[in-house]
């Protein structure tokens, strides 16, 4: 005989599968860092911003209508008006985003410029500049 008798190979020492699970696994973990995390820390961030909603607040609705906040009536119901007038009560879910805040009650208004008289400001002081 010139021909010799074929065996079947064994297969190599493995992880018992694992390591075919292995992309698939990878893949999930990334999912999870670039979409599923971030995703839940804007959604975090959007209830909180919808817990601080006072009146004073303006707003933009889910709609596109903005206004500003007259009355808060629930904890998912609030009072905007949105013209001279006009007051429309809008689920507090719907409210996309605030564009201004009101200051809390007694505390003093920020300065917008607290170095207002100097001139140069933080790059003169950072140069050895008198204050």
């Amino acid at each position: 005989m010139f021909i010799s008798p074929a065996y079947a190979q064994t297969t190599g020492g493995g992880f018992g599968g694992i390591e075919s699970f292995l992309p698939i696994i990878l893949i999930f973990v990334v999912f999870y860092f670039l979409l599923i995390r971030p995703q839940q820390k804007k959604q975090k961030q959007h209830r909180d911003m919808l817990s601080a909603i006072r009146r004073g607040d303006r707003v933009v609705t889910g709609g596109g209508i903005s206004g500003s906040v007259t009355k808060v009536i629930d904890d998912h119901e609030v009072q905007v008006e949105i013209a001279q007038g006009v007051r429309v009560k809008v689920q507090r879910a719907l409210i996309a985003s605030v564009l201004a805040k009101t200051q809390p009650a007694g505390s003093a208004p920020v300065a917008a410029n607290s170095n207002q008289g100097q001139s140069g400001g933080i790059i003169k002081s950072l140069l050895g500049g008198k204050k």
